[in-house]
């Protein structure tokens, strides 16, 4: 199953993880530099969820993000459904 929020549809992104030595100017320093640039992924805070919605009178099994859940709590659970296209 992918790493995918249902409704939001976040999924892992690339990035990197910088590494900086040095003393800042600032502090007295000769400057901070780069001294290391490691591929990494970021990936979404996803959580399995079990809702119960009124309208159809049933359970549904869903997976989202941290951020996808406030906006079902903030929307409804029918309506956001709907609206991303799980439910018809």
């Amino acid at each position: 199953m992918a790493r995918r929020c249902c409704i939001l549809g976040q999924r892992p992104t690339r990035g990197h993880a910088i590494r900086r030595k040095g003393k800042p100017k600032k502090e007295g320093g000769i400057g901070t530099h780069v001294t290391a640039n490691t591929p990494r992924t970021f990936f979404p805070n996803l959580r399995r969820k079990k809702l119960f919605i009124p309208e159809l009178g049933r359970w549904v099994s869903l997976r989202l993000s941290a951020r996808g859940l406030k906006t079902l709590s903030k929307k409804g659970a029918y309506a956001t459904l709907r609206e991303a296209g799980i439910l018809e």
